[in-house]
């Protein structure tokens, strides 16, 4: 890669609107979230995004299958709206952390979402009853559903605001 290419990168890069884009699909919020957090498509790679759902029926333990007319909706609307594919602030910094390593179909698992919850101890997640697990973003972030996730935002039940 050239210097033209880098600077272009970062121009680019910078030039993103913050956050994850939020703009919702009904469908996919009624959908999916209705048993979990409904994850902006941003926060993966659309390799992600077809894991999950070609694998609806062990949904990280649980069948999540859907009607067909339903998936097919859902399946595009998260491919369209994939990190990589929207050009925006927060999904562009997921991209570009993992480098050439493979994603997982966990947004917890990115190189990205570990280095920004690495100096949390887990007695503020994981052993916090109001908590329980980093996959419930809406919890301590007020302003996720927005595609907020600003560290400025953060406040951690039975904890408060945190600053690290």
């Amino acid at each position: 890669m050239g210097d033209d290419d880098e600077g272009y990168f970062s121009r680019w890069s910078n030039e993103a609107r913050s956050g994850v884009p939020s703009k919702a699909s009904k469908r996919y919020v009624e959908e999916c979230g209705g048993c979990h957090f409904p994850y902006q498509p941003g926060l993966l790679p659309a390799q992600s995004w077809e894991g999950i759902m070609s694998g609806l029926a062990d949904h990280f333990g649980e069948s999540a299958e859907l009607p067909n007319e339903d998936a097919v909706f859902i399946r595009k609307y998260l491919l369209d709206n994939a990190a990589g594919r929207v050009h925006a602030g927060l999904p562009n910094r997921i991209m570009g952390s993992q480098g050439d390593r493979d994603f997982s179909l966990r947004i917890t698992e990115t190189r990205f979402f570990r280095h920004e919850h690495n100096e949390l101890p887990q007695k503020l997640v994981q052993e916090n009853p109001q908590v329980r697990s980093f996959s419930n973003c809406d919890t301590c972030h007020a302003r996720a559903m927005q595609g907020s996730y600003n560290e400025h935002e953060i406040k951690i039940p039975g904890y408060g605001h945190w600053d690290d």
